[in-house]
């Protein structure tokens, strides 16, 4: 596939002169680069959540069966009585 990127000066004569070095395409030199990137980027894994639990005692007022009472805590009537 055909595409045009722009990339700085500095990184394209990098690139050029490493694929002169290698005796290979500059194509190669960018797709190795590229998929070297997205491999190191997606084999990490994902966010880890990092649980943790406060003791402490359901405040008054708040009725966890109730959807209105928990949006009426988040938004702050009655929350910090």
């Amino acid at each position: 596939m055909r595409t045009t990127i722009e990339i700085s000066d500095p990184l394209f004569v990098q690139a050029k002169k490493r694929a002169a070095e290698e005796k290979v395409p500059l194509r190669q030199i960018v797709e190795d680069a590229l998929r070297s990137y997205l491999k190191e980027k997606y084999a990490r894994g994902g966010y880890r959540l990092r649980w943790r639990a406060d003791r402490g005692r359901l405040r008054p007022g708040i009725d966890l069966d109730s959807r209105d009472s928990l949006f009426e805590a988040m938004e702050g009537r009655g929350w910090r009585k």
